[in-house]
């Protein structure tokens, strides 16, 4: 399936590293990008020993809303430079509060892309909502590191292959970005418990179907655990891409993401495309 329609969160200042991604993504593969702003709303303690002054909710939605339109006006200007089919939204969320209205938004497109937290300008509910993109837009999700990026076509790309159903899902929605690809490497993390066989060959063999050029590359018994190990190969072998699955190991509604998952999205210095 191509890339036609791509959606994009605005961060609310900075360098807008995910917009830039997700317009040069859209160049490359003649699609519409949309870029959605969200204004925070403040939250009324509902423990307040008085009712919070009108003036001060009314000053508080306003500054939230002007915020999000210098975002959404950074990125038309971005997307005006790039001279690509786009459009924008602005979109109200309740600080710590319900992410349904931004899954809306997003539920739609083919692509979502957004920004890695960044430590030293963190965004309001940037974690959560990367979370809750992954497990409730039901669309794949691509996360693009706050220190930028060179380019957006990815050269070498790193596939993290076990075998399961987000993998895969991860895989095939990747396949519009692998076509482009000038390598792309099946990374197997064998801890020992492999049921025999060699490990990735057949997603190998459905990648090379598409005449993609794919190699195998196993690590077995690996002495740091599953994200360092695949973020030290990264480093190691200089991928500008990484595609894998993404998993919650709880079933409350805090979508609490594995360790690994977790520490990726924490530390990965490359874009990372995710699907649950």
């Amino acid at each position: 399936m191509a890339i036609k329609d791509i959606l994009t969160i605005v961060d609310m200042s900075g360098s807008q590293p995910a917009a830039k991604y997700a317009l040069d993504l859209a160049a490359a593969n003649d699609a519409h990008v949309t870029g959605l702003a969200l204004a925070f709303e403040p939250v009324v303690p509902a423990f307040a020993a008085a009712p919070m002054p009108v003036d001060y909710l009314q000053a508080a939605h306003e500054q939230a809303v002007a915020a999000a339109k210098d975002a959404q006006g950074a990125f038309e200007e971005l997307a005006r430079l790039a001279g690509v089919k786009s459009g924008s939204r602005l979109a109200d969320v309740l600080t710590g509060g319900p992410l349904e209205g931004v899954m809306q938004h997003c539920r739609t497109t083919d692509l979502v892309v957004i920004g890695q937290t960044n430590p030293d300008s963190p965004e309001p509910m940037r974690e959560l909502l990367i979370e809750t993109l992954l497990f409730e837009s039901g669309v794949p999700v691509l996360l693009v590191p706050y220190i930028g990026t060179k380019e957006s076509t990815a050269k070498s790309a790193l596939i993290g292959w076990d075998g399961s159903t987000t993998a895969t899902r991860a895989v095939h929605a990747a396949l519009p970005m692998l076509e482009k690809a000038d390598k792309i490497t099946v990374l197997v993390i064998d801890k020992g418990n492999s049921s025999g066989g060699q490990p990735g060959a057949e997603i190998a063999t459905y990648l090379a179907r598409h005449n993609l050029d794919v190699t195998i590359d196993v690590v077995t018994n690996p002495q740091t655990g599953i994200a360092d190990t695949l973020l030290n190969y990264v480093s190691d072998n200089g991928n500008d891409l990484v595609v894998m699955g993404g998993y919650g190991h709880s079933r409350m509604r805090e979508f609490l993401f594995g360790g690994a998952t977790r520490e990726i999205l924490a530390t990965m210095t490359v874009p990372v495309l995710m699907a649950h």
